[in-house]
């Protein structure tokens, strides 16, 4: 849910100073020269309709404030433009939650890692195989202790699928089993091309 409020904030933010650049454009190009002809804010609002917009905007106000099916319509867009505002606001000033893998919580304290940290040296222990040529991992930490990780292994086309699974697995026990880290390893058929 944070994380879609973050996406929504950012778009609408960009959404907005775009929109308000192109609005700052117009109105310097109209604001150049003064009078009633060419480029004049007298002319943009005529360009622009807004005294017909006025009576239009005057008469769908006096609809809401009557009663009826648009004043309840009305009522509901306005308290979904409240929710919408709400939502923008924590996806704005809601801190990110950081993902961390546990090793040990503490009354002293938490002892954890990052999971692109964890990532990265998974990637480096099992690059280092003779039989693997490159290797893809994702951790995922679970909101306790622990969590799971996912590699996958590209191997060399002489060497046994079962037996490359099976040393990465034995490479990365001393890894895995103080981070309580259940690990999945694929290994790939082919080697990738190299181009």
């Amino acid at each position: 849910m944070i994380a879609l409020a973050r996406l929504l904030a950012r778009l609408v933010g960009f959404l907005l100073a775009v929109a308000l650049s192109a609005a700052g454009i117009v109105v310097a190009v109209f604001c150049i020269s003064g009078g009633s002809t060419g480029p004049s804010l007298a002319q943009g609002a005529k360009d622009a309709h807004l005294p017909q917009f006025r009576d239009t905007m005057a008469h769908w106000l006096a609809q809401i404030e009557a009663h009826g099916s648009v004043a309840v319509i009305a009522g509901v867009c306005g308290l979904g433009a409240i929710a919408l505002g709400l939502l923008l606001l924590v996806g704005i000033f809601v801190p990110r939650r950081e993902r961390l893998v546990k090793l040990a919580d503490e009354d002293r304290g938490t002892l954890a890692a990052r999971r692109r940290a964890l990532a990265q040296v998974a990637t480096a222990l099992v690059e280092q195989l003779t039989a693997v040529t490159s290797a893809r991992v994702r951790v995922r930490p679970r909101r306790t202790t622990g969590g799971r990780m996912s590699v996958t292994a590209s191997r060399t086309r002489p060497s046994d699928a079962r037996e490359v699974q099976q040393a990465v697995r034995e490479r990365l026990s001393n890894l895995t089993e103080p981070f309580n880290l259940s690990a999945r390893v694929e290994v790939a058929r082919r080697t990738p091309r190299v181009s």
